[in-house]
């Protein structure tokens, strides 16, 4: 069942949202070549215990980390440790945050030092999906507009969306009804409402779409071993239109 956030619910997952971005623009001012994905998981679960919140990913269905960390190939749901960052990767961090009972979420995909152009171009076009989504997240609209609207910028420019992983409702859990897809027909899916709040979040491959997971039963990566890009905001569905709750 959807379940619908009143406007007061909203304005505390707007708090949990903007503890989540202030989040990653702590991590993009100290993202440096030769930290340890590890370093910057303290850096961020420190973070947020400094706002009063809780790291929403850490232990949550086992996840032994308050980030996902995840280089160049790893998709999603990368475990930080010993791995030294490197001048030229992309480095996707996503960040869940619980304040009085809210969860907020976001990801951003991050280039350290001098990358590619083709790993810039990939990461501008995810952004550019990202707010295709966020703009067919309307009243009365179908879901299956923003999935549509994701996957038609991708894919013009020639890259893979992922399948396998989806964005998702949120609110008092950190997955809720209803599963937010990255492509499909813009017919499918439920009818948008005032009070839905979705975590949209477009993960691009720079080839195909499939993807495999690691031996740690976590980490995704790309099955050809391209690289991968990953944004996401929490959107709250309103009257005068798309509310993204994780910014600053």
């Amino acid at each position: 069942m959807i379940k619908l956030k009143t406007p007061e619910e909203i304005e505390i997952m707007r708090r949990a949202g903007r503890i989540v971005a202030e989040t990653l623009e702590m991590v993009g001012e100290n993202l440096k070549p030769g930290m340890t994905t590890g370093k910057l998981n303290e850096m961020i679960e420190e973070y947020i215990r400094s706002k009063d919140a809780i790291p929403a990913f850490l232990n949550y269905q086992g996840f032994p980390a308050s980030a996902c960390v995840s280089i160049d190939e790893e998709v999603v749901h990368g475990i930080p440790g010993k791995r030294v960052i490197r001048e030229g990767e992309i480095v996707s961090v996503d960040v869940g945050s619980i304040f009085e009972g809210f969860y907020g979420d976001a990801a951003r995909t991050f280039a350290v030092g001098e990358v590619s152009e083709q790993k810039l171009h990939l990461m501008e076009t995810t952004e550019k999906c990202l707010r295709a989504g966020i703009d067919k997240a309307r009243n009365g609209n179908k879901l299956g507009q923003i999935s549509a609207a994701v996957q038609q910028v991708a894919e013009n420019e020639g890259y893979g969306v992922v399948r396998q992983l989806v964005g998702h409702g949120i609110g008092r859990k950190m997955h809720e009804e209803p599963q937010v897809p990255n492509y499909g027909s813009a017919q499918e899916g439920p009818v948008l409402k005032t009070g839905m709040v979705l975590a949209i979040e477009p993960m691009i491959n720079m080839g195909t779409y499939e993807v495999k997971t690691l031996p740690d039963g976590w980490t995704f990566v790309t099955l050809d071993g391209q690289p991968s890009a990953h944004f996401e905001h929490t959107v709250a569905i309103t009257e005068d239109g798309p509310d993204i709750l994780t910014l600053v």
